[in-house]
């Protein structure tokens, strides 16, 4: 099983809160990422590794 970083940013961008989390895909880590988000918080960011998988809200480009 993959290893999954979730992590919370304020808005500033500076960190909250961050999980390690062992899920089968990429979308039971976001399901994760949302069900264990703190109320007001808005950024998410998911990686598998080096690898970014989610990220709310989407950067703007």
């Amino acid at each position: 099983m993959p290893n999954y970083e979730i992590y919370y940013l304020n808005d500033d961008g500076t960190l909250d809160a961050r999980i390690a989390a062992e899920c089968a895909s990429d979308m039971q880590a976001k399901v994760l990422a949302h069900a264990m988000k703190k109320k007001g918080l808005k950024q998410i960011k998911v990686w598998d590794g080096d690898n970014l998988v989610y990220e709310r809200p989407h950067p703007l480009q």
